[in-house]
């Protein structure tokens, strides 16, 4: 038998499954091993409104508007990507802003149903947001 016996042989075997293993992981989706469990996308916050309502989130996006000192709190709105027409932006209100074009993550608190009076209802907002840029 050559120098490769047995006992090592077995360690061999382990090995290239071990680098097997983590080839494939290495391959799958990034989206499936997010850094963050709790990064969502604009879209899947809408999706899951009502399961998020009153708890943290974090997103990922780009802003695409921004309307800043209105009532003492910075309206801004972020996008991805992801979503139609109905749940593609996602308001975020914050003592924080940014600028258009800036990429972003923001954490805050899922609302429904935010009435600020006037006229102004929001079906779905992001409050007290930290906003950060990337």
């Amino acid at each position: 038998m050559s120098a490769c016996g047995p006992i090592s042989r077995s360690l061999f075997v382990k090995k290239v499954l071990a680098l097997v293993v983590a080839a494939m992981l290495g391959s799958v989706a990034p989206a499936a091993f997010a850094q963050d469990a709790a990064v969502r996308t604009v879209a899947a916050v809408y999706q899951e409104k009502a399961e998020l309502s009153g708890k943290a989130i974090k997103v990922n996006g780009k802003v695409v508007k921004v309307n800043n000192g209105i009532m003492g709190r910075n309206f801004v709105h972020v996008r991805d990507g992801s979503g139609d027409q109905a749940t593609n932006n996602l308001i975020v209100t914050s003592k924080d802003t940014a600028a258009v074009g800036d990429e972003v993550v923001v954490t805050g608190n899922v609302k429904l149903d935010r009435d600020f009076g006037s006229g102004y209802m929001y079906p779905l907002l992001v409050e007290d947001a930290s906003i950060t840029k990337k």
